[in-house]
């Protein structure tokens, strides 16, 4: 029943949200926009109290990068000039300053904020600045759980990391993804390793509430040697979280481009050798006495760090997008703004919201959501859907997880649903199980 595969294909993907995007379409913007012109929702979590509006969140797409890696599938730009620069991140201000006004922020603060890309970092200090300042006119994240902002290595200097601090950014997320030169030039990278030990020390010295680093298991070029020497530099380093992801070829990607339209067989590690190489650094990392936060996180202090973004995200809560491209999320419906460079600030030089396409899901629709989501974590108690949607998730899938369970990827205790080691492995494996028969096999973005 999980979608297990030996080879790395083109079309493996990462699962962030249900329904699939590729079922997302202009015909559903008449209920983003009633969504976004109405008041917020009751927050429905078990645990929230009553009358409570659910959580916000905000995403700032920044989509410049100083190289396209071979494996990226986001929308980035590696070719403008400053003046174009400047008119996106006027575009974005003003999108923010619509987005203000809208009802569905009900005066709620944000709970989290997140700056994504592309390269955040790509941004100068002073470009930074003037951009929080604008968007400081119509909004704040003074009262923010989590505010987290990507990095490239290359992309830093000790003055933009203060400035970073200064900004109010709680969380810095390092994509280093590997070690090696080698690898990183052959995957597209723009940073060498030399940049990334001095961004950390930067990093450290600013004295940030959490710091990330990210690798990839599967990178074009990787061995298991290289492999282990990733997982005991990053120890050295001492994150208080590192973020492992298993290379996926999306259809949009350099490699997949390359596979695909010149037949060219690239040396992509397959499923089993991403899922030893990650089970290896689990081991080592729960020796150095960090635990496990979901399929693809660890973390060294779990008081300490509590993903916000995710946790809040995964559970419902609304998620305004800006910028070119971004997917949000507002009282139970999905949208997407345009995506195009020219048709996105088009929009907003005429005084309207960028919005491009939506998905209006049912209620169980939304169900599916979070089961999935939340699976990915680790583990699902099933008194939260019992309370929030009404349903008994160990009846309704009960022939999935009794599967699951002979497989040894889960194990099931009361209400309590545990992914083990094999599970968290190959947790994105598992969710397509969950879907209605109609988003089965079809193109998930």
């Amino acid at each position: 029943m999980s979608t297990e595969t030996i080879k790395t294909e083109v079309g493996s993907y990462f699962i962030s949200n249900y329904p699939p995007f590729s079922q997302w379409t202009p015909a559903a913007l008449p209920a983003v926009e009633r969504a976004l012109e109405s008041a917020p929702l009751p927050n429905l979590d078990p645990t929230a109290a009553a009358g409570e509006p659910r959580p916000l969140g905000l995403y700032l797409h920044i989509p410049f990068c100083r190289k396209r890696c071979k494996f990226c599938y986001f929308r980035v730009y590696t070719d403008r000039n400053s003046h174009e620069v400047e008119d996106y991140v006027a575009g974005l201000a003003r999108e923010i300053e619509l987005v203000s006004r809208l009802p569905v922020m009900g005066e709620r603060p944000f709970r989290f904020v997140y700056f994504g890309g592309g390269t955040p970092s790509f941004l100068s200090a002073k470009q930074l600045t003037s951009l929080v300042d604008r968007l400081r006119a119509n909004i704040n994240w003074d009262h923010a759980e989590e505010v987290t902002f990507e990095c490239e290595p290359g992309t830093l200097s000790e003055p933009k990391v203060k400035t970073l601090r200064e900004l109010g950014i709680t969380r810095i997320s390092l994509g280093v993804e590997n070690f090696s030169d080698a690898v990183l030039e052959e995957n597209g990278r723009a940073h060498l390793s030399g940049e990334v030990y001095k961004s950390w020390d930067w990093i450290t010295a600013a004295g940030f509430a959490n710091t990330n680093i990210d690798l990839i298991s599967g990178m074009v070029g990787e061995t298991s040697e290289n492999w282990r020497e990733n997982v005991a530099k990053t120890l050295a380093l001492a994150p208080d979280s590192v973020t492992i992801y298993q290379l996926e070829l999306p259809f949009n990607t350099v490699y997949s481009k390359d596979i695909l339209g010149n037949q060219i067989e690239l040396p992509v590690a397959d499923w089993p050798t991403k899922r030893d190489w990650l089970s290896y650094a689990y081991d080592e990392f729960l020796a150095a006495g960090y635990a496990v936060s979901s399929a693809y996180t660890l973390v060294k202090n779990k008081h300490k760090v509590n993903f916000s973004y995710r946790d809040n995200l995964w559970r419902g809560s609304d998620l305004l997008a800006t910028g070119v491209a971004s997917f949000g999320h507002a009282s139970g419906v999905h949208y997407q703004n345009l995506a195009e460079w020219e048709t996105y600030l088009g929009a907003l030089k005429e005084g309207r919201l960028p919005l491009a396409r939506g998905m209006e899901p049912t209620p169980h629709q939304l169900l599916v959501r979070e089961l999935i989501l939340q699976l990915k974590t680790g583990a699902l108690d099933a008194g939260y859907f019992r309370a929030k949607f009404g349903v008994e998730i160990a009846d309704d899938w009960r022939e999935v997880w009794q599967e699951y369970a002979a497989e040894g990827y889960l194990s099931v205790e009361g209400d309590k649903i545990t992914l083990t080691r094999e599970g968290l492995l190959r947790a994105d494996g598992l969710l397509p199980a969950f879907f209605e028969p109609e988003h089965r096999g079809v193109r998930y973005t």
